[in-house]
Parts: structure tokens; sequence; C-alpha cells
């Protein structure tokens, strides 16, 4: 049973509410990662949260995972299209990771499409919005 989730936000998410309002909405990080949390402990879960723009820190925070968490939400942001390194930082922590966005990738850009990600991932939410998220704690929450 899942007990401990970890969520990770990549590049540019600190900038939420900011950044695009019209794709990524006008609420913060901050309220963003208030309704993850009391989320997930409406499922019994705890939650922690992190986010960096810096590649090498989110494989570092899922490496740790591994021992410290059951499960992940990764929002890998433009990492999803390209990072084989966090691909393979995912593969080899052989816990649950759902990959999220905020945004319908299918949507938009071409290059957004592509996630290397994916095929290591239980599996990928997106275009809902923070709803995404959500239901990531949900399906985290059934495992």
């Amino acid at each position: 049973m899942i007990k401990k989730i970890l969520v990770i936000h990549g590049p540019n998410l600190n900038l939420l509410g900011e950044r695009e309002p019209g794709i990524y909405g006008d609420s913060s990080i901050e309220v963003l990662n208030s309704n993850i949390i009391d989320r997930a402990e409406e499922q019994g879960m705890s939650c922690d949260v992190f986010q960096s723009n810096h590649e090498g820190a989110i494989i570092d925070k899922l490496h740790a995972a591994r021992t410290e968490f059951d499960g992940v939400i990764l929002n890998a942001g433009a990492y999803t299209h390209y990072s084989y390194a966090i691909r393979d930082a995912i593969a080899a922590i052989k816990i649950p990771v759902i990959e999220v966005h905020i945004s319908n990738v299918f949507a938009r850009d071409g290059f957004r499409s592509n996630s290397v990600i994916a095929p290591v991932c239980k599996g990928s939410i997106s275009g809902f919005g923070f709803g995404s998220y959500y239901l990531a704690v949900q399906a985290l929450s059934e495992l």
C-alpha cells in the first residue's frame, strides 16, 4: 500500500501563476502544493513536494525517493521530451512514478507530444490543469 508520496515539479513550474496563465492557470505553485498535500492526506497518505529547474537535482531526488517514498508524481516539464538521464533514474528506482502535465501536451507544439519518460512510468496524466496532479494522487492511493 502506498503511504508516502513525493511530488517533483520540474523546470519553470516555480513560476506557476505568472508563466503563461492561459495555459498553466493563474494559481501559484504554493496553492498547487497545498492542494496536493490535502488530497494525499484525504487518501491516508503523507506527501512531500520538491521543485527544481536542474536536471541533476531531479535525478538526485528520484534516487533518494527509492528508499524514502512509496511512489512519485513527476512533472518533468521540458525534460519530459529529451532527458534520457531522468528516464534512466525512473527505471532504476523501482517504485511507481506517474508522469503529469498541467496542459494537454498532445494539443500543443509537436515536440511536446513525445515523452521519453512515459515508457518507464506507471502511467501518464495530462490536460486537466492542476487536476492532473489530483488524479495522480488518486491513482497512487489505489495501487
